[in-house]
């Protein structure tokens, strides 16, 4: 539908939540099979303050107002973050999309900081990096993002999906494992191997997977920051979504409960007094 409101030469953006070993994943691999439309760019947004986080340094707990530890450098903690940047823009250009990292940038931002991310996104092969001020300016402050964006979007197309249908549907999981979150195997319990065997038998072995896993890590410990690398990710369960078309695929998750959650926005602002 809105790709017919704005026609060819409008642009269309769709969310696909959290993390590209996560949602964009989903949706290349099961939204984009079974509708037939193929993205033209890939836009990954990124802050330091995330990349912070990722790199060591405490989660930021309040609303709008930083901790005062935020409002200081911290070359090496953005730095150790940028590692998982780069897996992210990785398992993007996978799907052979061009890849554009848009930076949301904060008062608490510094210079240094931002040009890290910015270099650091273009190393891992980014077509472009772009510092983006809508949150204070408005759409003037995407205007670089929106010039990039349609530069991209002129290049040829080489989409690609990570696995083909046909394929052992324990296959599908491994490489989604390895390739996405960087698993060194999975490991399925006794029910989840039941459950496969159980469903392939019934003709859904060639269905699509969607694993049910953390957005907080590329594993499946919230708590594991960064790259995790040698792990096993363990299949649970395994769930056959028929009329959606896809086979859902649980993960053990070593923490369920976040003792330091990472708070949303609107926790200590006052808007509503």
């Amino acid at each position: 539908m809105a790709l017919k409101l704005v026609g060819s030469e409008g642009f269309v953006v769709s969310e696909s939540a959290h993390g590209a070993d996560v949602g964009l994943e989903k949706f290349f691999n099961i939204k984009c099979r079974y509708s037939g439309l193929q993205p033209n760019v890939v836009v990954m947004v990124a802050t330091v303050r995330t990349l912070r986080m990722h790199g060591g340094a405490a989660p930021v707990r309040v609303g709008w107002s930083l901790p005062k530890e935020y409002s200081q450098e911290n070359i090496k903690q953005v730095e150790q973050g940028c590692y998982h940047l780069r897996k992210q823009v990785e398992n993007a250009k996978a799907f052979g999309l061009p890849v554009i990292v848009a930076v949301n940038t904060f008062r608490g931002d510094t210079d240094a900081e931002l040009e890290l991310v910015c270099c650091q996104a273009k190393q891992a092969g980014a077509l472009d990096a772009v510092l983006c001020t809508n949150w204070s300016k408005g759409g003037a402050g995407a205007l670089n993002l929106a010039e990039a964006v349609r530069r991209a979007a002129k290049l040829p197309g080489r989409f690609k999906f990570l696995y083909e249908p046909q394929i052992p549907a324990a296959e599908k999981l491994r490489s989604v494992a390895k390739q996405m979150y960087g698993a060194k195997d999975i490991d399925f319990s006794p029910k989840a191997k039941e459950k496969l065997e159980l469903y392939t038998k019934q003709g859904f072995g060639n269905l699509p997977v969607c694993i049910a896993k953390t957005h907080l890590s590329l594993s499946n410990d919230p708590k594991l920051k960064g790259v995790p690398t040698d792990f096993i990710l363990p299949i649970t369960d395994v769930k056959a979504n028929a009329g959606a078309g896809f086979l859902c695929c649980l993960t053990d998750s070593t923490n369920t409960e976040m003792v330091d959650p990472v708070w949303p926005g609107f926790h200590g602002n006052n808007l509503l007094q």
